[in-house]
């Protein structure tokens, strides 16, 4: 008797990076989406009561937010080396800056918030661990 399994494809660290930081730039997305049913979110953002209330934060906060979507391509596009070291960075920066999200958003019209930023968290710790266990190859010098 035969049993028939499917084959399952190798997959590029390249490319599940790529993966990951989409995942992440889903949840930042949906999370800023879901704020908006917060009480007197929307009445807030039309009195300007928002953390971007200066043309500089909302500059900052532009950038800031451009690494992962950058990440997104960078980790296909870049040198293994490279794209090893930013990962790295970035992830790392992006889980602290998650986990401090969700320690300071525990009220409890943002509990989805808090979840996310966890899953968030988890998805930029893969991240790193992939980015630093990146898979080496030993090459002649000659």
């Amino acid at each position: 008797m035969t049993r028939i399994a499917f084959q399952e494809p190798t997959v590029s660290v390249k490319h599940q990076l790529a993966a990951l930081w989409t995942s992440v730039m889903f949840c930042y997305v949906y999370g800023d989406y879901f704020e908006l049913y917060a009480p007197d979110k929307v009445a807030g953002l039309l009195r300007g009561d928002t953390l971007l209330d200066s043309p500089l934060r909302l500059f900052l906060a532009s950038a800031l937010m451009t690494v992962p979507a950058l990440m997104i391509s960078g980790s296909v596009l870049l040198t293994a080396s490279v794209s090893r070291v930013l990962n790295v960075i970035f992830g790392t920066l992006f889980t602290l800056i998650m986990l401090l999200i969700a320690a300071t958003s525990i009220i409890p019209w943002y509990g989805f918030y808090v979840f996310l930023a966890i899953v968030e968290s988890f998805l930029t710790i893969l991240i790193v661990w992939y980015a630093w266990t990146w898979p080496r190859k030993t090459t002649n010098l000659l």
